[in-house]
């Protein structure tokens, strides 16, 4: 009995660090406003990983294109890099894991995991860090941190676009853009 009250509390505990942040109210209107659109985003994507069956993970259209899997693992490892690099001014290199070693299931936890660490940035960033600029590594355009926000959801959506297209190659149905 006790050890069943033990792993209780464990997950009540665990959920309360995983969801808890669900109650954080963004600090700035830029980012009360944001934050919808950014999980409309993500919550879209993930539909977009879900709807590839998990055999179908590795396809490509041709030689030169990502596997599927290689699209969702770039959306979420350049999601949480963008967000450190041009939104809170961090020092980071890629560090993207490789897609080809990995199942569905660990796919989605990657994508999930990596929203869930730039919708904590969007919840706890504080006004003059948004104001502050930054200068976009491939452009060379400065732009403010909070417009950089906008960035870190284009790349989202344009790869998702792409895998949009997989799911289309291989005579499955897209997710419904709800927006």
């Amino acid at each position: 009995m006790k050890k069943k009250l033990f792993a209780f509390q464990l997950c009540v505990l665990l959920s309360g660090l995983l969801y808890g942040q669900d109650t954080i109210l963004p600090k700035t209107n830029f980012t009360k406003m944001y934050l919808p659109v950014w999980e409309e985003a993500t919550s879209h994507c993930l539909a977009v990983a879900e709807a590839m069956p998990e055999e179908l993970y590795q396809y490509k259209p041709s030689p030169v294109s990502k596997t599927f899997a290689a699209q969702m693992v770039h959306i979420a490892a350049a999601s949480k890099l963008l967000t450190q690099r041009y939104v809170q001014g961090m020092q980071v290199t890629p560090d993207t894991p490789d897609a080809s070693e990995m199942k569905k299931s660990a796919i989605i936890a990657l994508l999930k995991e990596y929203f869930l660490y730039t919708t904590k940035v969007i919840r706890t960033i504080e006004q003059p860090q948004l104001d502050e600029t930054c200068t976009m590594y491939h452009s060379g355009n400065t732009v403010s941190r909070a417009f950089a926000l906008f960035y870190v959801q284009d790349h989202l959506t344009n790869h998702r676009a792409k895998a949009n297209l997989y799911l289309r190659m291989n005579q499955l149905e897209p997710p419904s853009y709800t927006w």
